[in-house]
């Protein structure tokens, strides 16, 4: 795309718009601490019990299984490289009202994601200092969000490297520590085995199956990346592979730390706590000074992928206000300074600072995966409308990219949504009926589309 076209799609010269800044790294760095690279530790233990001793594996499946719904992501971003994700994406590849409520079930996922992070940070130094009232940290964590996100798309793509490195050297440290202590205690043997995948004695097809939906959650965030589509240089290239990329990596980097932990730790019938087994896991591996650090990692991590979460819940809102889904004035509005939507961004950091004082940690994980799970099925159907069945793709189409890929996609998300806690689905069905009924009430009974998409330019 050239820049005169972008200066169209963005409105006329000397407007505010979003600028084309960011390069394929710092994409996947976004990606990245989204997700966060100590993401399997939450679920390691939990995992480790449900699976039956094979939580490696269930992370190399949900791996796959999610980068099955990255490619349906990252081809469309690639076609419709505009800010608003799985709402753009549904849009133009099915139906405005079910873009509609794909975005409106997404604003839910992209909300819950800064949010748990602001609980969890919060529970973390409450833990540490113990002395200082949970509501303090509330208030220093979300502020904090809300004053780096203030200054521009730029400054939180340079706070999610240092946060990316910090994080990153922990991890290492781990891994250095953890393979010299199990080359200590069991030799070469004890680093190297295939029973954290495989062991015969105890392998469950329904257990793994079971574990790897709990594995999944894993990656949430991935789809993060194709929200700052129309904020990269050649997004056409960068945006599709950046989002596979993302995917891949976070496996990697978790299959090696569950490894690592599984061998540390091979019976985890004796974890004094599933939900920290982790921190148990590098306190044998590398000593207090090991647990302490992975601690102060959890509260980095939670910081990025709070920064992250939060400007990634203000880009989908100026997406939706920008097409008129939701009010424009309000919604689709850019600061003439910074180039980012501050109504949105101070929006989303209230409620944020409001949900961490009511709402519990789980019930929080919960309400994620009905939104995230709800959009990942629309961009998968989407997909195969849009690469499969639309005419004017015919010259290019391929049954295993424009059926198989994002159908198996599909699938695998909706057993995970169909599995879901009854409270989620009753509270992010609310959620979801709101947002139908403001649907039928703008559209005069959806007699009228929701707004408007133009990807002239784009």
């Amino acid at each position: 795309m050239d820049q005169d076209g972008s200066k169209a799609a963005n409105g006329a010269v000397g407007q505010p718009h979003l600028k084309r800044v960011l390069g394929l790294w710092d994409l996947i760095i976004y990606g990245i601490v989204l997700i966060q690279p100590i993401a399997p530790v939450g679920i390691f233990g939990i995992a480790q019990k449900i699976s039956i001793g094979h939580v490696s594996t269930t992370i190399i499946l949900a791996m796959i299984a999610m980068m099955l719904t990255a490619f349906s992501y990252g081809r469309m971003a690639g076609l419709y490289p505009s800010a608003g994700s799985a709402f753009t994406y549904v849009t133009i590849g099915l139906n405005a009202h079910l873009g509609f409520l794909v975005g409106w079930a997404m604003v839910l996922d992209y909300l819950m994601i800064p949010l748990i992070n602001v609980i969890f940070g919060s529970l973390t130094l409450c833990r540490l200092v113990p002395g200082v009232p949970y509501v303090v940290w509330v208030i220093l964590i979300s502020g904090g969000i809300l004053l780096l996100n203030l200054r521009g798309i730029r400054a939180a793509a340079w706070a999610n490297s240092i946060l990316l490195l910090v994080m990153s050297l922990v991890v290492a440290a781990f891994v250095v520590l953890g393979v010299h202590y199990l080359f200590q205690h069991q030799g070469w043997s004890g680093v190297f085995s295939f029973q954290p995948f495989y062991n015969p004695k105890t392998f469950d097809v329904h257990a793994v199956a079971t574990a790897t939906s709990l594995a999944a959650l894993t990656y949430i965030g991935f789809d993060g990346v194709t929200m700052l589509a129309e904020e990269v240089r050649e997004p056409r290239r960068t945006v599709p592979l950046a989002t596979v990329l993302v995917c891949l990596f976070t496996g990697i980097f978790s299959t090696v730390e569950v490894y690592l932990g599984q061998r540390i730790w091979p019976n985890y019938h004796t974890f004094p706590n599933l939900e920290t087994a982790f921190l148990d896991v590098t306190r044998r591996a590398g000593g207090p000074l090991l647990f302490e650090a992975m601690g102060v990692v959890l509260f980095l991590a939670c910081v990025g992928s709070g920064l992250t979460g939060q400007l990634g819940a203000a880009r989908l809102l100026y997406g939706m206000g920008r097409n008129n889904v939701l009010p424009s004035r309000l919604f689709g509005r850019l600061d003439p300074k910074s180039s980012s939507p501050i109504f949105n961004i101070c929006l989303v950091s209230v409620l944020v600072f409001a949900g961490a004082l009511v709402l519990s940690y789980e019930r929080v994980a919960e309400l994620l995966n009905f939104g995230a799970f709800l959009g990942f099925m629309g961009v998968n159907l989407a997909a195969i409308r849009e690469l499969y069945f639309r005419p004017e793709r015919k010259p290019e189409r391929r049954l295993l990219t424009g059926i198989i890929i994002p159908g198996l996609g599909f699938l695998f998300c909706l057993s995970i949504w169909w599995n879901l806690p009854v409270p989620a689905k009753v509270a992010g069905g609310i959620w979801f009926a709101f947002g139908v009924a403001y649907d039928g009430i703008r559209t005069r009974g959806f007699q009228t589309a929701p707004g408007t998409l133009d990807f002239n330019g784009l």
